[in-house]
């Protein structure tokens, strides 16, 4: 897989060829796994009797980003979703206590969250009856952990509102991005870009002050799901940065978020 957390690999722990997970389990009813200064983080609720499973999840979203809680059983998982409102439920449907479709019901009957279900191979009746009841989607097990990650931004996605266009020019400072023509300007002085330098360019800067984790970029602008290797994006930036920082080294414009990605400051 060759990805890692905390100095620790991150196998895929639902193939059975896999190395055994090394981390220990924190096996807790309901728990938020992101409280420090992630209040206005897309919040996902984790839901599944597997403590592996809840904590490989957890801990690959938290990567990206996302706040986390971790419910173990539907009557968990309930409160949960009552406490803290998530935009998106990861929901288990073979659950202890009170099972996947009827807390799905009891979901659906509160709030329009966006589903998806986490299901086995052998649970088709089950994964037809969660989609007429509402889920947006489904995974089913084993599955690879980033294949969750991608299919909970693609799911986001389609359940957000429709942002608004870019406008037609972009000015911040010196900086002029007219969208159409595709051209670039610093005061009087063009700026030559590649193609995908400037698909980059209006990203962020027609999101001023939004952080985007570089998988979030990978996706937006090159239009396919992060794979483990956000390389192409540092790279990017960097390139960016030499064509409209006064100073690369000490940027002003495109700033690095440590730990998380980047953001466009006017």
């Amino acid at each position: 897989m060759g990805a890692s957390l905390e100095g620790h690999p991150l196998p895929n722990p639902f193939d059975p060829r896999s190395e055994p997970w090394k981390l220990p389990v924190r096996n807790v009813p309901v728990m938020s796994l992101v409280h420090d200064g992630a209040m206005d983080a897309t919040r996902v609720l984790v839901v599944d009797d597997e403590p592996m499973v809840r904590e490989v999840l957890a801990r690959y979203l938290e990567k990206e980003g996302f706040a986390v809680d971790v419910a173990e059983d539907g009557d968990a998982a309930l409160a949960a979703f009552e406490a803290a409102a998530p935009d998106l439920v990861l929901l288990d449907l073979m659950l202890p206590r009170v099972d996947g479709l009827e807390v799905l019901r009891r979901m659906r009957s509160r709030a329009p969250t966006a589903v998806i279900m986490l299901t086995a191979k052998g649970e088709e009746t089950d994964r037809v009856v969660g989609l007429e009841l509402g889920a947006d989607d489904y995974v089913t097990k084993p599955f690879s952990p980033r294949e969750v990650v991608a299919r909970v931004r693609a799911v986001l996605r389609r359940s957000a509102p429709v942002p608004a266009p870019a406008p037609d020019v972009i000015t911040h400072g010196d900086l002029t991005i007219d969208v159409p023509r595709r051209e670039v300007r610093r005061g009087d002085n063009p700026v030559k870009l590649t193609r995908k330098e400037f698909d980059l360019l209006v990203e962020l800067a027609s999101n001023p002050g939004r952080t985007f984790t570089r998988s979030e970029l990978l996706e937006d602008v090159w239009d396919f799901a992060w794979d483990g290797d956000t390389n192409t994006v540092t790279v990017h930036v960097r390139r960016l940065r030499e064509k409209i920082e006064d100073d690369p080294s000490e940027p002003t414009r495109l700033v690095t978020v440590w730990g998380v990605g980047y953001r466009f400051d006017p």
